[in-house]
């Protein structure tokens, strides 16, 4: 069961369930927030009085709408998306487009909620949002996806702007879907606005990086945890959820840092290779062919596939879900900890349930939350904006570093905040306080609004 809330904050939970039915990812992440503030509200009153957690928890602006669109056989398709602007108080509103089946209003203000604290910890001035569609981009050519990413666009393009709302890609949304909708952008306005959109290509403004950033952001972050207890990834055994961007450059990262990736995933099932997965056959694999991760088999007969395997069944040293939300249940939880994982950081949104986070915390594990370990993306796509904004282009050396530095100054004020409200290592508490103050003080800053 979810911790008890303070006696100040069950009102505020409660008002969000009556005003949000049904969307039980938001409930959950609003949950997990609130959960951790109480100590925030005896040290700064005034955050209570002023109703700062109120206002936090209800989107500035909530955008719907339809978005029609003709398949390559000239049948047409209405699909619904979504921009939910959370939360302006530091800079414009940043996050990702989604484009999946599950795509509803709840995942949405879920991932922006999340957004919000994320952002924040990064230092950088940008605030959260996010957004979506329930388009699925699967089996669909290049044609039916642009038609659907210029039709989204003629409606999106409005409420964007680069001091405005800046999105980025997700799962769903790569380099093919951030070219599409930026060139609808520009046809529709008639400016080449370079910062309105991140995650674009290296030859029109991206990011050097910024493909890798979210999965190296996750490595470096465990990197950290490891040290502030003496320890290091060298030499560990590691598997990582999931085989798509984040995964993939998770597994790099940790494979450069001298740890071995003994696994990896899909949603058909588990690869296990106890010489260390081969990043590059995974790479051919979902990056060129997009295939299935069972066919990492054809080139590596000594590894194992498991159809519908549980990864987290895996025996390892440091485990790294990478996938989607909720993957990683109280179950899995007790499954690591019995087989002895060390440290678990989350390079995907809230990919462990309450559960499997009391777990972790009472087994003592070095649990790095989403908002703080999965940081590196959109810190990242921060700084492709700098570059945009100062018309200048930054070496893939200079970006990574950056990056590092970002993850290393995320980690310390994380611990430090845990230490300061009476529960050192606990990085669940330490993101949310410190992420929240900073959106807490700049709000009340600015008065009611």
């Amino acid at each position: 069961m979810p911790a008890r809330l303070d006696e100040k904050l069950e009102p505020i939970f409660q008002d969000v369930l009556h005003r949000n039915p049904g969307e039980s990812e938001f409930h959950q992440a609003v949950h997990e927030v609130l959960e951790t503030l109480g100590p925030v509200l005896v040290k700064y009153p005034e955050f209570a009085e002023k109703k700062v957690i109120q206002r936090i928890c209800e989107p500035e602006r909530q955008i719907i709408f339809r978005v029609p669109w003709q398949d390559d056989k000239g049948e047409i398709h209405i699909n619904r998306a979504f921009r939910v602007e959370f939360n302006s108080a530091l800079g414009p509103y940043k996050g990702g487009m989604r484009f999946h089946p599950s795509v509803y209003l709840g995942i949405i203000k879920f991932l922006g909620f999340e957004q919000i604290f994320k952002n924040a910890l990064t230092g950088l001035p940008i605030g959260g949002g996010k957004g979506g569609s329930d388009f699925d981009p699967k089996g669909r050519s290049d044609d039916e996806i642009m038609r659907f990413c210029q039709s989204l666009m003629t409606e999106l393009y409005r409420h964007l702007g680069e001091y405005t709302d800046v999105p980025a890609g997700d799962i769903g949304v790569g380099g093919r879907e951030i070219g599409y909708l930026f060139g609808q952008y520009k046809r529709i306005t008639n400016r080449y606005e370079s910062g309105v959109l991140t995650g674009k290509g290296l030859d029109w403004g991206g990011s050097r990086a910024r493909t890798e950033a979210t999965g190296y952001g996750t490595v470096f972050f465990t990197q950290e945890m490891l040290k502030a207890r003496g320890d290091s990834l060298d030499g560990k055994t590691v598997v990582v959820s999931g085989s798509g961007n984040v995964a993939i450059y998770a597994i790099e990262k940790a494979h450069q840092l001298g740890a071995k990736v003994i696994a990896c995933s899909d949603s058909g099932g588990i690869i296990v290779d106890e010489k260390g997965i081969d990043l590059a056959t995974v790479k051919r694999l979902k990056e060129v062919e997009r295939r299935r991760i069972s066919a990492y088999t054809e080139a590596h007969k000594h590894a194992k596939y498991v159809e519908d395997g549980n990864i987290w069944s895996v025996p390892c040293d440091v485990a790294l879900p990478c996938a989607t939300q909720n993957e990683l249940n109280g179950n899995d939880a007790k499954t690591l900890v019995e087989n002895g994982c060390i440290a678990v950081a989350e390079g995907a949104n809230m990919p462990t349930t309450p559960e499997g986070i009391q777990i972790f915390q009472e087994a003592s594990l070095a649990y790095g939350p989403g908002k703080a370990a999965n940081a590196g993306g959109v810190a990242t796509s921060a700084l492709e904006m700098q570059q945009n904004a100062s018309r200048d282009s930054w070496t893939f050396a200079y970006t990574e570093k950056r990056l590092e530095d970002i993850m290393i100054e995320i980690h310390k004020s994380s611990f430090e905040t845990a230490e300061e409200f009476g529960s050192p290592g606990n990085y669940v508490l330490g993101a949310n306080i410190t992420g929240f103050i900073k959106v807490a003080r700049a709000m009340d800053a600015m008065g009611l609004i």
